[in-house]
C-alpha cells in the first residue's frame, strides 16, 4: 500500500497527538481545531484498519498498536524536520518555528527586551513562548527548549547560560515595616508574615541566605498566602501583605520607586542565573540558534 500525502500530514498530527496526550494541546501546537484533529486521525484509523489511540473525556493514551506507530515513525519524521530546518542556511532570510517553555520571570526579564528586535531581524521565524513556571518535560511536551533558573534545569540537557547569577532579597511595603518592624537577623522571620514561595514541582521554597561565616543556610518562614509567581508576589507585598523573597531584577524598580523595601541585606546570596536547554541528541534548529545568539548579544541582565 503507497502513502499519501494525506497519510503523511495525518502521521504528523498522530505524533503530535502521542506527545501531548491530548487533543487540545495537539491542535494548539499544529494551529488547527481539536475537532479538525480528531477527525484526521479517525480517517487514518480507518484506512490502516487499526485502533491507534484509546480516547476518553479525560485522557488519550496509544493502543498497542499505536505504540508500534509512534517506535516506527518518529525518528524518520525527526530527520525530516533536522533536514528542512539545515536547509536554513542557504536562505537569505530564516524560516521556520520554535516552541519554547519559559519560568515567568525569564519570559519578563529575558526574552521581553530581545523579541521585538528578533521579530524584525527575522520576520520568517515564528515563536511560540509558554511562560510558566510548572515544570513540565519539555522534549514529551513538543518544546525545542525551556528556559529556567540554572538549578532547576535537568542534568541530561544541553544548557547554554543566557544570564549572571542573579540575587536573591527581602523585601516589604514601608508601610508593613512601620506597623510590624523591621527584621534583623533571618531567625526573626519567624515573628513576621512572609509570602511563601511554590515551586514549579509543587515543593515551597525555603528561602536561602548567606551567613556571617559564608556559609549558605535556609529557613521554612510561616505565611498565609503561598504564591507560584514573583510578579504576583511583588503586587501583595506592595499592598502591605507581608515579606517577599525574590530576584532583585524583578523587585529592583518597585524599590527604586519607593513602593518596597529592602530588609537583611547583609544576609542576601546569589543564585545560578538563567539558562537555555534543550536534549542533546536533537539538532538546534536555526530559529533557537538565532535566538540564543541574540539573547547573548543583547544581554538584557548583563552576561
Amino acid at each position: 500500500m503507497s502513502i499519501s500525502r494525506t497519510d503523511i500530514a495525518d502521521f504528523s498530527y498522530f505524533l503530535a497527538i502521542a506527545r501531548h496526550g491530548s487533543f487540545r494541546k495537539a491542535a494548539l501546537e499544529i494551529g488547527v481545531s481539536p475537532s479538525a484533529l480528531s477527525h484526521s486521525l479517525r480517517g487514518l484509523e480507518e484506512r490502516l484498519g487499526v485502533r491507534l489511540l484509546n480516547r476518553t473525556n479525560r485522557s488519550v493514551t496509544l493502543t498497542s498498536a499505536g505504540e508500534e506507530l509512534r517506535e516506527a515513525i518518529s525518528d524518520p519524521f525527526a530527520r525530516i524536520d533536522q533536514a528542512r530546518d539545515a536547509l536554513n542556511r542557504f536562505r537569505d532570510t530564516p524560516t521556520g518555528r520554535i516552541r519554547l517553555n519559559v519560568a515567568a520571570d525569564a519570559a519578563a526579564l529575558l526574552l521581553s527586551p530581545v523579541i521585538p528586535v528578533f521579530m524584525e531581524r527575522y520576520p520568517d521565524v515564528e515563536v511560540d513562548i509558554v511562560a510558566s513556571n510548572r515544570m513540565v518535560d519539555v522534549v514529551a511536551s513538543g518544546f525545542d527548549a525551556g528556559i529556567r533558573y540554572g538549578g532547576t534545569v535537568p542534568e541530561d540537557m544541553i544548557a547554554q547560560r543566557l544570564s549572571p547569577d542573579i540575587r536573591w532579597i527581602v523585601a516589604a511595603a514601608p508601610a508593613y515595616l512601620e506597623r510590624f518592624g523591621t527584621p534583623q537577623d533571618p531567625k526573626e522571620l519567624k515573628e513576621h508574615r512572609c509570602l511563601g514561595v511554590r515551586l514549579g514541582d509543587d515543593r515551597i521554597y525555603r528561602w536561602e541566605f548567606m551567613g556571617r561565616d559564608g556559609e549558605e543556610f535556609d529557613i521554612a518562614v510561616p505565611g498565609q498566602i503561598t504564591v507560584d509567581e514573583s510578579r504576583s508576589m511583588v503586587s501583595i507585598a506592595i499592598g502591605g501583605g507581608g515579606l517577599m523573597y525574590g530576584p532583585e531584577p524583578v523587585v529592583a524598580p518597585f524599590i527604586a520607586n519607593g513602593q518596597l523595601q529592602t530588609v537583611l541585606d547583609d544576609w542576601a546570596t546569589n543564585g545560578p542565573g538563567f539558562q537555555i536547554y534543550y536534549p542533546s541528541r536533537r539538532q538546534v534548529p536555526t530559529g533557537l540558534r538565532l535566538l540564543i545568539e541574540l539573547v547573548r548579544e543583547m544581554a538584557p541582565l548583563g552576561l
